[in-house]
């Protein structure tokens, strides 16, 4: 099985893009690396901290999708130079740096996991 290291992957994230909104905070992903999708997504962590997978999602199609609604026949699509954004609900982070890690299960290439570092420009 081929394995994406994780310092690729990191390049998804759109640096400065963390922010807090009124439901939690977001972040961006733009993928510049080739087409995909996952048939399973795993909670996102913060620093040290598992988040609850029901205050994950994703806006797809312009649809809010929860990460525990990604299945084999409702996957997480990231296609070739689109952006996606990433929100968890009921969580706003300070503006210390953070290490934010998300992980997916890819069809031929297993779970994938990258981290990346960014703060907050707002509280």
């Amino acid at each position: 099985m081929v394995s994406v290291p994780g310092f690729l992957l990191r390049k998804l994230y759109v640096k400065g893009s963390l922010k807090n909104i009124d439901a939690g905070f977001q972040f961006q992903l733009r993928n510049s690396l080739g087409s995909g999708y996952a048939h399973k997504m795993m909670p996102l962590q913060v620093d040290d901290k598992i988040l609850d997978i029901t205050t994950c999602f994703f806006w797809q199609n312009q649809k809010l999708q929860c990460f525990d609604q990604v299945s084999e026949s409702n996957t997480f699509t990231l296609a070739m130079n689109s952006d996606i954004t990433i929100q968890v609900d009921n969580l706003n982070l300070d503006t210390n740096p953070h290490k934010i890690t998300m992980a997916f299960d890819v069809p031929g290439l297993g779970n994938l996991k990258f981290d990346f570092m960014d703060q907050t420009n707002q509280v």
